[in-house]
């Protein structure tokens, strides 16, 4: 019988991240299931509080992420009941059920994680679950996971330092990130302008004044055109209307896309708390974020012209299949950047 992998997925980001892995391991039986928790409280709330319907838990994602899955054909097993696996692929070790612990784990970096607060460290300090941050800043900082696989060198430091074993830590690329300059060749209608990405920052219950940003991105923008790029968990008739009230008339606004296109074609990229600042920097935009960027410049994902999914795969299949010969051979090759000597340790421990 097929070995069974479930691949755990979250926002359309993560969806797609997951079903490019699932693709490179045709010989395994794959099944997804949308992030989910045990904890019978948070399972509780989800059930009656509609704020949190926004958050990757909630309906809403979960909804799309599966109406996408069945288009393509691709198994569900919501909460991952109906299987015994061999392997888990998770794209957030911020939330994984005890049960699911007891199997072999991967954890797989989806884009950028928020920056570390006094409320993420007092969160880590108590030993509080991770999620009571409120947001991403505790991503890949649990441990718990056998492998976590990274976009790039500065992000291997960056999680080493949030807490996880550095032999644990691949840099294999994240997909959907390793190729930004194949969106170059786009047929997008519009060029020449400033663009706008914003971030869901209110719908995952955090404060901002979404008017004094747009009115900061008039003033960059300095007479050019602007561009609105919606995150697609934001609340849009609200978005849409309070870009109308603050920006020039004539300015775009994109609810749906390809975003690395719409950077492709712009001239200078203005973001928030998004991982598309990236692709900006490896295109050498000129980029604003609420991050450092020389610090992002470190971070930028690895650009391995599109196979990171290969790569992730080929490290669950080597794990799955353990064999010391296969695992040195894979990660010895000449463009990759990991150093695998000491995780081979950590898997003859499990």
């Amino acid at each position: 019988m097929k070995k069974k992998v479930l691949l755990v997925t979250g926002s359309m980001n993560q969806t797609l991240q997951m079903q490019q892995i699932a693709e490179q391991l045709p010989e395994y039986d794959c099944w997804f299931s949308q992030i989910f928790t045990d904890n019978p409280l948070v399972n509780f709330l989800l059930e009656r509080v509609p704020l949190l319907d926004g958050t990757i838990l909630g309906k809403k994602h979960r909804n799309i992420a599966e109406s996408y899955l069945r288009s393509h054909d691709l198994k569900i097993d919501y909460r991952g009941i109906r299987n015994d696996y061999d392997l888990v692929i998770y794209c957030t070790d911020m939330l994984i059920p005890k049960r699911m612990q007891k199997t072999r784990l991967v954890f797989v970096q989806e884009g950028m994680t928020d920056r570390v607060t006094w409320k993420s460290r007092l969160v880590k300090t108590l030993g509080l679950p991770a999620w009571f941050t409120g947001d991403t800043s505790l991503n890949g900082s649990s441990n718990v996971c056998d492998i976590y696989c990274v976009a790039s060198p500065g992000y291997k430091v960056h999680f080493t330092g949030n807490g996880i074993h550095p032999q644990k830590i691949l840099v294999t690329g994240i997909p959907n990130y390793d190729n930004v300059r194949s969106s170059l060749v786009n047929d997008f209608p519009h060029q020449d302008y400033v663009m706008v990405a914003t971030s869901d920052i209110r719908e995952t219950f955090r404060w901002e004044n979404r008017k004094a940003f747009i009115k900061e991105a008039v003033r960059i923008a300095a007479g050019r055109r602007l561009l609105f790029k919606l995150h697609p968990n934001e609340k849009m008739e609200r978005a849409v209307s309070e870009i109308k009230n603050f920006a020039p008339a004539g300015t775009l606004i994109y609810q749906r896309g390809n975003t690395l296109e719409m950077i492709a074609n712009c001239i200078e990229l203005i973001t928030q708390y998004s991982t598309v600042v990236y692709a900006g920097i490896i295109l050498k935009k000129k980029v604003h974020s609420y991050f450092d960027r020389d610090v992002l410049q470190q971070l930028k994902p690895w650009q391995n012209n599109g196979s990171s999914a290969a790569n992730i795969a080929q490290t669950c299949r080597n794990f799955l299949e353990y064999s010391m010969i296969s695992m040195k051979r894979y990660h010895a090759q000449e463009d990759s950047p990991v150093d695998v000597s000491g995780l081979l340790d950590v898997l003859d421990e499990r």
